[in-house]
């Protein structure tokens, strides 16, 4: 019965279709009547196939004592082991292994995989000599052994691909189930405290009520950016990126017009100069724009200096929409550049200001599903600008 150690190794090859007609080859090649692949680690020998023509006596799953066999040697030394007559050879004639199982010719080729990893060895023996000085022998027998060793690792390559393969598809459910966990049980909990909160404000004229219910409205607002920015986090970094939906607009220049005045009211002490010179017919998702926009002036709000006002321009370059935000706050690090489009950047680099650093990640990703880029330029001199840009049109392959 095959120890459960080694069941693995004897199944993988068993599965190794080649490894019958190889030991087959071993004995015609040889003259010997018996080869075998066998598992060799620093305590055991176990023989994993067997082709027996003088009933030696070993199965699959065997085991030989360890000592009792050269295998113990090669797999120290990793050089083949080869001799035609033990009892006239001055080393072999002396060594135990043939004594101990009355061999007279003995032929083993370490088994070698790609990492280094030594498996073990196929080997002939037989209680009769055997012409074993031809060259080819030895050569020919080396190309079964690496062939052997070649079909071990793609047995392995494929087995951890299988494995990758069953990760991704539980990783792929899970991402499912935490984007519905966001779609739903969040949503649904903060529009009843939203809703909740616009009821209130129907039943009671107190100022310090008021204040409540505004301040309530407000933290559930930004609640609620905060969910749909972690939703398009999961969305475009374990997804296939951020959904849009284009569609040809006539009036992208009002709802940018839009979005700065929703951000000036959310932040009444920011100065906001604008110039939104937009064409109609535009092909695009106009509410991802939007956010985009949001997202922009939202990092302007955060970073810039409150005595500069914030720059908003929007136009068509040529057969681009460019969309600009520049704010006069501290230029970004240069370290910080190279990272700044990916998620949680400026909250891992210590930046101030709230949230959870997605905003530039999602902007750009939007600027990405749109064909466009999203690119930046920092200076103590000029301030930091954002800019957007992505065709006017889309172009059709």
């Amino acid at each position: 019965m095959t120890s459960p150690e080694f069941s693995l190794d004897v199944d993988a090859i068993h599965s190794i279709d080649a490894v019958p007609v190889i030991l087959s080859m071993v004995k015609h090649f040889t003259g010997m009547r018996f080869a075998a692949v066998a598992r060799v680690t620093e305590k055991n020998w176990v023989a994993c196939a067997v082709d027996d023509s003088i009933e030696f006596g070993l199965k699959p799953g065997d085991e030989l004592v360890l000592e009792s066999t050269i295998c113990h040697e090669i797999r120290q030394h990793r050089l083949p082991v080869i001799f035609g007559h033990a009892s006239a050879h001055p080393v072999f004639s002396l060594h135990h292994t043939p004594k101990t199982y009355g061999l007279e010719s003995y032929i083993s080729i370490p088994i070698i995989k790609a990492n280094g990893d030594f498996f073990g060895t196929l080997c002939a023996i037989d209680s009769v000599p055997a012409h074993l000085d031809e060259p080819a022998i030895a050569k020919t027998l080396t190309l079964f052994a690496q062939l052997i060793a070649m079909s071990l690792d793609t047995q392995s390559n494929l087995a951890a691909t299988k494995a990758a393969l069953l990760t991704a598809n539980e990783h792929g459910r899970l991402r499912e189930q935490f984007i519905a966990v966001l779609g739903h049980d969040l949503r649904t909990p903060l529009s009843a405290i939203r809703m909740s909160a616009d009821l209130l404000e129907t039943k009671t004229a107190d100022k310090r009520s008021l204040n409540l219910i505004s301040a309530i409205r407000s933290s559930s607002t930004r609640m609620g950016m905060l969910i749909e920015n972690v939703l398009d986090f999961a969305r475009g970094r374990m997804g296939g990126g951020i959904p849009i939906k284009r569609q040809l607009i006539d009036d992208l220049g009002s709802t940018l017009k839009l979005t700065l005045d929703e951000v000036q009211a959310s932040h009444p002490g920011a100065t906001f100069t604008h110039s939104l010179n937009v064409p109609t017919g535009v092909y695009c998702d106009s509410l991802r724009i939007s956010q985009l926009l949001s997202n922009l002036l939202g990092n302007a709000v955060t970073h810039g200096s409150t005595a500069h006002p914030i720059s908003v321009q929007a136009c068509a370059e040529e057969d681009e929409i460019v969309i600009s935000v520049t704010n006069q706050g501290n230029p970004i690090p240069p370290q910080l550049m190279p990272l700044l489009f990916e998620p949680f950047t400026r909250s891992e680099a210590g930046q101030r200001g709230e949230g959870l650093g997605l905003g530039l990640y999602i902007a750009s990703q939007i600027s990405t599903a749109h064909n466009g880029k999203l690119s930046v330029v920092s200076t103590l001199e000029s301030g930091t600008c954002f800019v957007a840009r992505f065709p006017a049109r889309f172009k059709w392959a």
